[in-house]
């Protein structure tokens, strides 16, 4: 499996595969916040196209954060993986998902910016990610981007594990995954730098492709 030197060449990589939405007007390109927008930034040049961010916050076991039992996005929209959930009591469900949603809604203000909301209606909307492990994040998003009115929905990541790209196809129009490992590790693993994502490096993206 290749190893990307950073979130910037797995979206040089991801563009190539991507160049026939290059100029059409429809497209947007939504970053997952945090680290789908470095990666995201590169496709919306290289596309010319507007990039945008989706907040979409993971729902994590308390006693393993890493691993999803679901997540949130705006709007109201929530998306379980039931075989999970239903290992954790619900008042261990309700704790994360007002930790969850506080996050949400800090973030949101913080990267619209007095922008306006976000309207997909009648538009192509390309996901991307820098990877996907449950797939979780990236299903929610998919269902935000409907619910916001997108005709089509893109789902892009460099990497991602077979289970995570068969649950997303399901729910997206398409998902091009650059690589899916038999033997899938935890996404970082395929990037030399995989830093965390501030939210400045967030507001530097949005502000630079404006």
């Amino acid at each position: 499996m290749t190893t990307y030197r950073d979130r910037a060449e797995a979206g040089r990589m991801l563009a190539d595969r991507l160049s026939d939405l290059a100029g059409r007007p429809d497209v947007i390109v939504l970053g997952l916040v945090r680290g789908g927008v470095p990666v995201a930034r590169v496709i919306a040049e290289r596309l010319g196209a507007p990039l945008d961010v989706l907040v979409v916050r993971k729902l994590g076991v308390p006693w393993a954060p890493e691993v999803a039992y679901g997540a949130l996005g705006p709007g109201g929209v929530q998306v379980l993986n039931e075989m999970v959930a239903g290992r954790l009591g619900e008042d261990e469900r309700a704790e994360v998902r007002r930790n969850e949603q506080t996050e949400l809604d800090r973030r949101e203000r913080l990267y619209r910016g007095g922008r306006p909301q976000l309207d997909l209606t009648g538009r192509t909307a390309v996901i991307v990610d820098d990877g996907l492990a449950t797939g979780a994040t990236a299903r929610a998003a998919v269902q935000v981007a409907r619910h916001l009115g997108a005709a089509r929905v893109v789902v892009a990541v460099p990497v991602g594990s077979d289970q995570a790209y068969e649950m997303l196809a399901a729910e997206a129009d398409q998902v091009i995954c650059a690589q899916i490992p038999p033997d899938f590790a935890a996404v970082g693993a395929y990037y030399d730098d995989f830093h965390e994502v501030s939210d400045d490096e967030v507001t530097q993206a949005l502000t630079a492709t404006a």
